[in-house]
């Protein structure tokens, strides 16, 4: 129930702030751990509630579900700019079209606050989406995107290094280097 309540919540979160460019990271984070995250951080908790772990090792599976839910997303928003149509089952850059916030967005934002016109005047104009895919593409964003994916799996690795070697643990322990072969 948890998980669809954030699932809800995080739609109506991405919904309110779409075309703002004033966004801040923490909402972000905070969107993309309700429609992404919370699913893979409670269902990893879960595993371990349903073993009788006690609170604290609780607490770690949830936190390795939530750093690789959130490295998922921030590696499915890189996508969006870098990858095809094919590989996202969308059309690419469909989330900045839809006025969709993302970390490479934001990061470009900061480093080419042109880019906030365009979005603030939903691309009306002719060439708007181009310009504003362009200046995403010419910024750093997409290698500080990926920077804080790789920061996100990490973390998740970190968070489960207690578990008692086994091949759970090392294909747990793989999850978040396959997430980033993504982008690979």
């Amino acid at each position: 129930s948890r998980v669809i309540m954030d699932l809800a919540e995080g739609e109506i979160k991405q919904g309110l702030n779409r075309y703002d460019s004033g966004q801040s990271f923490s909402n972000y984070l905070e969107k993309s751990y309700c429609k992404t995250a919370s699913l893979m951080a409670n269902s990893s908790k879960a595993a371990g509630v349903l073993t009788g772990l006690d609170e604290e090792k609780l607490k770690s599976l949830h936190l390795f579900g939530k750093k690789l839910g959130l490295a998922f997303q921030v590696v499915d928003d890189i996508l969006d700019f870098t990858g095809n149509d094919q590989q996202l089952g969308k059309p690419a850059a469909s989330d900045l079209a839809s006025g969709y916030l993302t970390a490479p967005v934001i990061y470009a934002i900061e480093e080419k606050p042109s880019l906030a016109t365009f979005i603030e005047r939903e691309f009306s104009r002719e060439g708007d989406l181009k310009k504003s895919l362009d200046l995403v593409r010419e910024s750093n964003a997409i290698n500080k995107s990926r920077a804080l994916a790789e920061s996100f799996a990490g973390d998740a690795r970190d968070a489960i290094k207690w578990l008692p070697e086994s091949p759970s643990r090392r294909a747990l322990m793989d999850l978040p280097e396959f997430v980033l072969r993504r982008l690979s």
